[in-house]
């Protein structure tokens, strides 16, 4: 794509900036405060697709750019490229996790049983109208369990592995540095596991639920059940120099594993990120379980959805087509008035005499 050079308007550009964030108002550390107080999930989605933990900047990126997501995702994408890497994490593995919701829709009497945790799956859809003619929306009160469910749960396909359903995927024993990252190199096919995983971690939720829902509307080889779905908290353990390990607090992550019947046991497909994001994840791990024997150019191929769910660089190749074109287009038109020139001429030519 060949991109043309403009000058001028210098004045003009810079006024437009002001416009935009004269209409934002000023941002302070308040209205930044507020934003991640009111819009948790939305800030887990800016998190998971700019691969970067931090809450506060990503409210900040939010309050920045008026809620506009693609923008808010740039920003901080930008700033984790500044970044240095002090440390690799040790492994967070599932039985690990603070689980704060788990469900499965494949078996209902799971090890460990089912946690419905904070949803909106079983509520009625109604707005409360009642704030907007001066009320006060207080929600009621959560009452406590008799009996609090453990905070850490095992695997659902650890135990199904263990019954002779489905065969455990190897666990992978790269560690620190030498693990693939997609954030520092370029990704190419076949991708390496750690990018496919990675690149879906932090695709764009709106591009991966509707790959996702073509696959599960029948575009795809597999229809997926949803064998294990987790919200949790993920502490990350890091080596000190020295030698130690301690804990640099908890993240928030989301992790989905579906199944389908493949011969005589079953396929497996999953996906995680940073975050709490139900949709993202289902779909995502949807895409993996069909991925394998995708044809060509199928929605559910590797490649095809890696390159279409990655949010910052298509929603810029998007927005690039607002940027001017004047030269490509002129020489469009004066194709077109040639073309049209052409074949006028050639209706005026006399016909031949019989």
């Amino acid at each position: 794509m060949a991109y043309v050079a403009t000058r001028g308007g210098e004045r003009a550009i810079e006024q437009s900036q002001r416009l935009f964030k004269e209409e934002m108002g000023p941002i302070t550390p308040e209205r930044v405060a507020e934003v991640r107080r009111a819009l948790p999930y939305l800030i887990d989605r800016v998190m998971g697709e700019a691969s970067l933990y931090d809450e506060d900047l990503a409210a900040l990126a939010l309050a920045q750019t008026g809620g506009e997501s693609y923008e808010a995702i740039l920003l901080l994408r930008a700033w984790r490229t500044t970044q240095p890497r002090l440390a690799v994490a040790e492994p967070v593995t599932q039985e690990t996790l603070f689980t704060h919701r788990r469900i499965s829709a494949a078996f209902k009497d799971i090890p460990g049983g089912q946690l419905l945790g904070p949803t909106l799956d079983y509520a009625h859809r109604i707005l409360a109208t009642e704030v907007l003619e001066g009320d006060t929306h207080v929600p009621a009160a959560v009452t406590p369990a008799d009996t609090p469910a453990p905070a850490q749960q095992p695997s659902v396909a650890a135990w199904q592995a263990a019954n002779g359903l489905l065969t455990a995927p190897e666990a992978d024993q790269t560690l620190g540095n030498a693990i693939p990252d997609v954030t520092r190199e370029p990704l190419l096919f076949p991708a390496k596991r750690a990018h496919t995983l990675q690149s879906l971690a932090r695709a764009e939720t709106g591009g991966v639920l509707a790959l996702g829902y073509a696959a599960q509307r029948g575009y795809g080889q597999a229809h997926p059940t949803v064998n294990e779905l987790r919200l949790a908290e993920a502490e990350i353990v890091v080596k000190h120099p020295r030698g130690t390990q301690f804990s640099a607090g908890r993240v928030k992550v989301s992790q989905a594993e579906v199944v389908s019947k493949q011969g005589r046991e079953l396929g497996l497909g999953f996906s995680a990120t940073l975050g709490w994001n139900e949709v993202k994840v289902i779909a995502a791990a949807t895409l993996d379980l069909n991925a394998k024997g995708a044809p060509k150019g199928a929605a559910t191929e590797e490649e095809f959805f890696l390159y279409h769910t990655e949010g910052v660089e298509s929603s810029g190749f998007c927005i690039h087509f607002k940027l001017p074109h004047y030269v490509t287009f002129q020489s469009s038109l004066d194709a077109m008035r040639d073309a049209r020139s052409t074949a006028a001429a050639k209706d005026k030519q006399p016909e031949p005499a019989e």
